[in-house]
């Protein structure tokens, strides 16, 4: 009798679960409707996709397709591994992505803050329109200038340099300046724009604490360090932790408009070996395992750095 009771108040839940589910729906449809873009935007471009990952165990022809295209099982990843390249493109990698999260993070926060204490609001808003104006250029032509510049011949750089009674600077043909190259034209291209993230962040800090602060003879670097950088700093944690995880993924497109044969030992990183096994060799399920293999290791510093600054600041993604 008490199984029976308890099996009746089962699908009574269940109904009014059910009952429940479709009132929220009903109530919430235009929400849906202005949800179900995005949605299906994700599910066509995001995770339909990743069927092709299958392509990295497999000898991918692109004439037989990914059904047909004989299974390797994990050959693609050893022969990855055991490639004499895999240390030069792992040292090349880490390399930039460390410089550039080292360089370009800090810069960024310093960018802003030296911006928001600018007083005079013309002014503010001329340097902050210029800084901002790389990034209505397009990566071809942000390289495209770095390389003019640079130019042993007429490059403003070494123009200056011969002025000053020194030899030019083959820039972008010798290997020991190709990274300051890189990190130097990625923090000058979005700097302005990697700023407004700070500044929108800023713009919600509790002007009574300055006027607290300063009633209490607080110099400005003194706010700026005991109340600007603390209110931000939920900002600076998500930053921080989404570009650590870039660390890993050095994009292909600029390395590829800057670098060249005698830059390759320094410049050639995941994404442009890649491109050249999957472009050039069109070796295709050898290309898919080099980019897998990225992507998992890219995961895993995301999910290790987001554990670690929750337990050493309380600020994380999740």
């Amino acid at each position: 009798m008490i199984y029976g009771k308890e099996v009746m108040a089962m699908k009574t839940n269940a109904n009014t679960q059910k009952i429940s589910l479709l009132k929220k729906l009903k109530r919430d449809r235009q929400l849906i409707v202005l949800l179900m873009p995005g949605l299906i935007f994700y599910i066509i471009f995001r995770y339909g996709p990743m069927y092709g990952l299958v392509i990295a165990f497999k000898k991918y022809s692109p004439f037989k397709g990914v059904a047909a295209s004989p299974w390797v099982g994990l050959d693609n990843f050893i022969r990855f591994f055991s490639n004499s390249d895999f240390r030069i493109l792992l040292r090349n990698t880490l390399l930039l992505g460390a410089y550039n999260l080292l360089w370009s993070f800090p810069i960024t926060i310093l960018f802003a803050l030296l911006l928001n204490e600018v007083r005079h609001r013309t002014y503010k808003k001329l340097v902050q329109t210029v800084s901002y104006l790389p990034t209505f250029l397009s990566l071809v032509i942000i390289c495209s200038m770095t390389i003019d510049i640079l130019s042993p011949g007429g490059g403003l750089i070494n123009k200056i340099l011969n002025l000053l009674g020194m030899d030019s600077i083959y820039f972008m043909q010798d290997p020991r300046w190709f990274r300051t190259v890189y990190i130097a034209s990625g923090i000058w291209a979005g700097m302005g724009s990697g700023a407004i993230i700070y500044l929108a962040a800023l713009s919600g800090v509790d002007i009574s604490l300055y006027e607290a602060a300063r009633i209490d003879g607080c110099s400005r670097i003194k706010m700026i360090w005991h109340i600007t950088l603390p209110s931000i700093m939920p900002t600076i944690v998500t930053m921080f932790i989404l570009n650590t995880a870039n660390i890993f993924r050095v994009g292909a497109d600029k390395i590829l408009l800057l670098y060249n044969p005698l830059t390759y030992e320094v410049a050639d990183v995941f994404s442009t070996y890649l491109y050249r096994m999957a472009f050039t060799n069109h070796d295709y399920g050898y290309a898919s395992a080099v980019g897998m293999f990225e992507s998992v290791v890219c995961g895993i510093v995301l999910f290790v750095t987001n554990r670690i600054s929750r337990k050493v600041t309380n600020e994380s993604l999740w």
